[in-house]
Parts: C-alpha cells; structure tokens; sequence
C-alpha cells in the first residue's frame, strides 16, 4: 500500500466497460511525510475520494482485484482516504 494525494479528475468519454461506474483521478505518490515521491499516475476510486484527499493506493494485480469487477485493466486503484499519519 502506499500513500498519496488526489489532485484532480481525469474525464475520459471512452473507457472499458468494467470502469464505467468508476472515477478516475490524477495522483501524486506521497511519502509519509507528504512529500511527492515520483511521478503522476492515474488511479481507479474504489471509495469515493476527491480532490486534495490524501489517500492510501496500491499497483498491479492488487488495484485491479480491488475494483468491483475484478480483472479490470487498471494498473492503480485508490482503496481508503487517510483520516491522519502519525510517524
């Protein structure tokens, strides 16, 4: 798992089927002390973030099993908004 932070919302008129009931938004990796960590990915919402929301995600197999329908092509899912990080 991994955090990050919401930065806006990715509009896409043409999509696979298995995401047309999900949103899909620009991420930014963070550390755990919100500092950017690599580049910008685009992230399934699986809880219903938005936003400026710090968020935890993860990759690969496990953001496409985290999907509704599992087996969606996606490559990250967003799977809980951080209500705070104490290190």
């Amino acid at each position: 798992m991994n955090l990050g932070k919401v930065l806006g919302v990715v509009v896409a008129t043409q999509k696979d089927s298995s995401l047309k009931a999900s949103a899909l938004y620009v991420l930014e990796p963070q550390d755990e002390h919100q500092k950017p960590t690599g580049d910008l990915l685009i992230a399934a919402d699986t809880v219903g973030s938005r936003p400026g929301d710090q968020v935890i995600w993860v990759s690969s197999r496990e953001a496409a099993l985290a999907m509704p329908e599992t087996f969606t092509p996606v490559d990250a899912a967003i799977i809980g908004i951080v209500d705070s990080v104490s290190v």
